[in-house]
């Protein structure tokens, strides 16, 4: 399983060498290659399939995909799911000024997918690799602030100085490796996520996991110890415990309803997706732990 699932295709071909780009020069759109960041390197790769697509490695693992003509393309299945959900509760319209905080930059797909779907919308990207930011910026020709602005730091540290009450939606996307950095996955994080979102709000978390889903289903407990209203979207096989991938978790203040579109939406993508009630959500976590924080090291008398 790769940092970011994808919709099954597998597109483009691996960039020759590294692109040493000069400091203080501008980066003026995307340029095939092997880019040095903070935390590493990323690849830049074009979409074989799609003549304006480009798809971001990170470290050697796929990241994201962008279409450079359609905003509202979105190649990657578990980025659709997430969508479809958020717009089931708010029908995308520029009447909608969604407050958005994503947790996780890469390419700002999605930060880029809702500047589209909600003209006014309000979003801010929280990516921990500054050198990362600098560079999507200049190849993807992103919103500008006060539409979309990154903010380059830690994702719990900085959702731990936000002002209550102040997100519509809070999508945590973040990954070291094949999961989620542990301290953003526990009780007091998300404690920490609630108290940002306004009522009515949305927390959304991308939860990878090997076919044993003990990840998962501890990070449902966690989500649903902290929320009333819970759902779960994934693939049959995920569901099952058949195979490495990603599952969409949400919690929320109010019931997510019965949404018969939202479950065709869901059904009908390129890889079919089941949604779960809070019901089913509670009885997958059943028996697993929620995550906390570790305790704080013992002082040492004078």
């Amino acid at each position: 399983m790769g940092k970011r699932g994808k919709s099954g295709r597998r597109a483009g071909r691996p960039a020759a060498g590294v692109v040493e780009v000069p400091k203080g020069s501008v980066v003026n759109g995307p340029v095939e290659g092997v880019y040095y960041i903070d935390t590493g390197d990323c690849e830049l790769i074009a979409d074989q399939d799609n003549s304006t697509g480009w798809l971001l490695k990170i470290n050697g693992v796929m990241s994201s995909h962008i279409d450079l003509a359609d905003p509202l393309f979105l190649d990657f299945e578990y980025m659709r799911w997430m969508a479809a959900l958020i717009e089931s509760r708010w029908p995308p319209s520029a009447a909608h000024k969604l407050r958005g905080l994503h947790l996780g930059g890469g390419a700002c797909s999605m930060a880029r997918y809702f500047s589209a779907a909600y003209p006014d919308a309000r979003q801010v990207v929280v990516e921990l690799d500054g050198k990362l930011a600098e560079y999507v910026r200049g190849w993807f020709d992103l919103p500008k602030a006060p539409l979309l602005r990154i903010r380059v730091g830690e994702a719990r540290a900085v959702t731990e100085t936000l002002t209550a009450q102040t997100r519509d939606f809070i999508i945590r996307d973040v990954f070291a490796g094949a999961f989620t950095p542990r301290p953003l996955t526990t009780a007091e994080f998300t404690a920490h996520a609630k108290r940002v979102l306004a009522p009515g709000g949305l927390y959304v978390a991308n939860s990878g996991d090997a076919p044993d889903l003990k990840n998962a289903r501890e990070d449902a407990a966690t989500i649903a110890a902290a929320f009333k209203h819970t759902v779960i979207i994934a693939d049959p096989a995920m569901l099952k415990g058949r195979r490495y991938g990603n599952m969409v978790m949400a919690g929320g203040d109010v019931p997510f309803g019965d949404d018969p579109q939202l479950r065709r939406r869901l059904l009908g993508g390129a890889v079919p997706a089941h949604l779960w009630d809070d019901a089913q959500v509670r009885a997958f976590a059943a028996g697993a732990p929620v995550r906390h924080d570790p305790p704080p090291p013992p002082s040492i008398a004078e």
